[in-house]
């Protein structure tokens, strides 16, 4: 074999040993792609909600709206005194994607949302919006309409709904952390409501008499589909307001 000939087959043999180490580490720069991506989205998720945090907190103590937010707060605690007088007669499946009967923006809330829900036990706090339906569980927790408002009080259940798990954050993925005694605290644009654990049960979506309001109580449920990636079940969380 020439000289010549021999320098060519070199040049080949290192220029498909480029190829293939430019193939490898394009190879290993996806699959670190794949690995980081849920972190990343978690990360600007969670971000996200914080800055919408830090904004809705500093608007509420505002002076400014002091008046406005008054007027807000007695329609709540008005329509919560209804849907207990009339036994939530259209309440529905929280999947079923309600819409909100309640114009936040009319008091100067904007973007629907009504407070935080933060959950230590699950490390996570997500905005609650009015509203069940498919873009506001993409965001968030949903307050499932015809349950009561986020506000408090005797005669109350606020039912939260969200996804188990979501592409961008985990949601109410590590619901099944939860047990007797864990906190879920509530803020809303007046003040921080403070409610423990007391029970979890496995219900059918059509059992809507197990999110019920419950005489005298003050409470919050929380329900996600289940069992995890699927979509049989509801799995719900009922927390009682906390005792000073």
């Amino acid at each position: 074999m020439s000289e010549r000939r021999c320098k060519k087959k070199k040049k080949q043999k290192q220029k498909q040993g480029r190829a293939l180490l430019a193939a490898a580490v394009c190879l290993l720069l996806a699959g670190a792609v794949l690995l980081l991506f849920p972190v990343i989205t978690d990360w600007m998720y969670r971000a996200r909600t914080e800055e919408e945090y830090r904004d809705f907190v500093q608007w509420s103590r505002n002076d400014a709206e002091t008046d406005s937010l008054d007027k807000l707060y007695r329609e709540l605690v008005r329509r919560n005194g209804e849907l207990y007088e009339n036994g939530q007669q259209e309440l529905d499946d929280p999947f079923s994607y309600q819409q909100p009967d309640v114009d936040l923006s009319a008091y100067g809330l904007e973007g629907n949302i009504i407070g935080f829900v933060s959950i230590e036990k699950m490390n996570v706090r997500l905005p609650i919006l009015l509203g069940a339906n498919e873009e506001n569980m993409k965001q968030g927790a949903a307050h499932l309409t015809n349950t009561s408002y986020p506000v408090g009080g005797g005669n109350t259940n606020c039912v939260l709904a969200a996804h188990r798990g979501y592409s961008r954050t985990a949601m109410f993925r590590d619901i099944e952390l939860l047990e007797p005694g864990d906190e879920v605290v509530i803020e809303n644009f007046r003040e921080t409501l403070v409610y423990e654990t007391v029970e979890t049960k496995v219900i059918d979506p059509d059992e809507i008499q197990e999110v019920l309001i419950q005489d005298g109580k003050d409470m919050v449920t929380l329900i996600t589909c289940h069992p995890y990636r699927e979509n049989r079940q509801r799995y719900v969380v009922y927390c009682e307001r906390k005792k000073n």
